[in-house]
């Protein structure tokens, strides 16, 4: 089950196969590292000096990389190499996994109240309360909790310990790993004499068709109105996403990203791994947020924004840092010596 002739997969991946169809594949792997019984690929220029070396039984090029690649040994040649790997691994996934069995786990426990289609599997320990739709082939992991009135779309798989919370929605195909919470209580407080009186979070989480949520990542449930995941969007792990915030079509998200409340970012955009998204702001579609940057005012134009300070050895930083402190009384000095000359 493991091994695969190549020609099997050219037939998956089209493109063109040189060399030969019956050699068996075993792995998918690197370039470095990699044994005869492996099928690798090659889409970033920096690597190609390991395409002659590596000893992968099959390499996945560029038409640019062709010749190359037919140098070495058999090759299949893709417009596309790094989307012909994506579809591979999927397809290696398919044929590999264990088949998930439906049904419902005799420890889960299931409201008489909820739906659950008969081809969907429910895990041990599962809690689906009142009113929860769970749609055809979905997949529900151990201990997950499955709130009152939520939903989840025809193939959607949720990974073991995910929290869904009551009047939260997820489309088709999506993807949720372990440990996510959806739809907690956004973080809204009315301050009142030295404290704080909470303001009940009345709204939900909508989130689209193929969307996946890394693992330990809290989407916050609206205010009044819902917090929105539009489809294809990507969220990584540990991201925190706040109430009312709305992200668009196609939006990658890295890792430790923060997002405050009632923010707004467009289709096609992405944000750097640890980037912060200040609340109440736009960002329009295909904005590119550095790593570790902080956004502090609405973006509407297209393109890559940076707001990260260089790193440096502590020493110089502690003398920058000193300066920037500086800075206004210095501009001020300045702005009085352009009067006295003028």
């Amino acid at each position: 089950m493991n091994e695969v002739p190549l020609g099997d997969i050219a037939a998956q991946l089209g493109g063109e196969l040189i060399g030969n169809a019956s050699l068996r594949i075993d792995r998918i792997g690197p370039l470095e590292g990699a044994t005869p019984g492996t099928i690798s690929f090659l889409s970033n220029p920096r690597y190609a000096s390991q395409l002659a070396a590596t000893a992968a039984g099959c390499v996945i090029v560029s038409p640019a990389m062709r010749d190359a690649a037919v140098a070495r040994g058999a090759t299949l040649v893709c417009d596309d190499p790094y989307l012909a790997f994506a579809k591979l691994t999927q397809w290696w996934a398919a044929r590999t996994r264990p088949p998930v069995p439906a049904g419902i786990h005799p420890s889960a426990v299931v409201d008489p109240g909820a739906a659950v289609d008969p081809s969907a599997s429910i895990g041990p320990f599962v809690l689906v309360e009142a009113g929860a739709r769970i749609g055809p082939g979905v997949v529900v992991g151990a201990h997950c909790v499955i709130g009152r009135g939520a939903s989840l779309g025809a193939g959607t798989r949720l990974a073991p310990r995910v929290t869904l919370m009551g009047d939260c929605h997820i489309g088709a195909r999506g993807i949720v790993h372990s440990g996510a919470v959806i739809g907690a209580d956004g973080f809204g407080f009315a301050p009142t004499q030295g404290r704080y009186e909470k303001i009940e979070q009345l709204g939900g989480v909508r989130i689209g068709d193929d969307v996946e949520i890394g693992a330990n990542t809290c989407i916050d449930r609206g205010a009044l109105a819902d917090t929105v995941i539009e489809d294809g969007a990507k969220l990584d792990n540990q991201i925190q996403v706040g109430h009312n915030v709305r992200i668009g079509r196609n939006t990658a998200i890295a890792g430790c990203v923060g997002i405050a409340g009632s923010t707004t970012i467009g289709a096609n955009c992405t944000i750097g791994g640890a980037g912060m998204i200040l609340g109440h702001l736009k960002l329009g579609d295909r904005v590119n947020i550095s790593a570790a940057s902080v956004v502090t005012r609405s973006i509407l134009q297209p393109g890559t924004y940076s707001g990260v300070f260089p790193i440096d050895d502590n020493a110089s930083w502690e003398k920058n840092a000193a300066t920037l402190r500086n800075l206004h009384g210095l501009r001020e000095r300045l702005r009085a010596l352009e009067k006295k000359i003028a």
